[in-house]
């Protein structure tokens, strides 16, 4: 066996799930990031496994560029973490099914609160996107373990929405160096924002 070309193969399949994403982009888009910009309080990111890992970064991301964020695993907030969510937060729920039992778990008491939500799923049919208020969906071939099963290319999609949404909504608010820098001040590039 080849592990080599294993390799190949795995970044193959995950930059060709990429590259569909682009052409899938579309008016859900625009209404996130409608959403997200008119938010007076903070975004939460939530999912569980993988998606959750993925949340943590797409939270840390948004925090960095300019958008109050952050995560709440979705099995602590049906322990309690819930509280940590008020009216004029915006909560992008993450599972790939659509149908993850901890995260469909919150949808009642987020409907309560009475905060916007947007979904990131694969499935415009699922539970999770039927209730939120947006749905961003993505479609991809499989999975690019040699099982099919871990996720992989789901989960590299999903980090790209985020990065994306971080992105835009940093364009649209006029972020800039300076506002990076305040938010960033340690490591290489805060040293290298500091001798700017």
């Amino acid at each position: 066996m080849d592990l080599l070309n294993e390799i190949k193969r795995v970044i193959e399949v995950e930059a060709a799930s990429i590259k569909a994403l682009s052409e899938q982009i579309g008016p859900s888009f625009t209404e996130a990031l409608a959403l997200l910009a008119e938010c007076k309080g903070k975004v939460i990111v939530s999912g569980v496994g993988k998606s959750g890992h993925i949340g943590k970064k797409m939270a840390a991301s948004l925090a960095s560029t300019g958008t109050p964020a952050f995560f709440v695993h979705s099995t602590e907030g049906l322990h309690g973490d819930l509280g940590m969510i008020q009216k004029e937060d915006v909560v992008i729920l993450i599972s790939n099914s659509g149908e993850t039992s901890e995260v469909l778990g919150l949808l009642p008491s987020l409907l309560k609160i009475g905060c916007k939500t947007i979904a990131i799923t694969s499935r415009i049919d699922s539970s999770l996107s039927q209730f939120c208020d947006v749905a961003l969906t993505y479609q991809y071939t499989s999975e690019a373990d040699h099982l099919g099963l871990a996720p992989t290319t789901s989960s590299t999609v999903t980090l790209v929405i985020g990065d994306a949404l971080a992105v835009a909504l940093s364009m649209s608010k006029s972020f800039k160096k300076e506002d990076f820098h305040l938010y960033h001040p340690g490591g290489s590039l805060g040293k290298k924002l500091s001798s700017q």
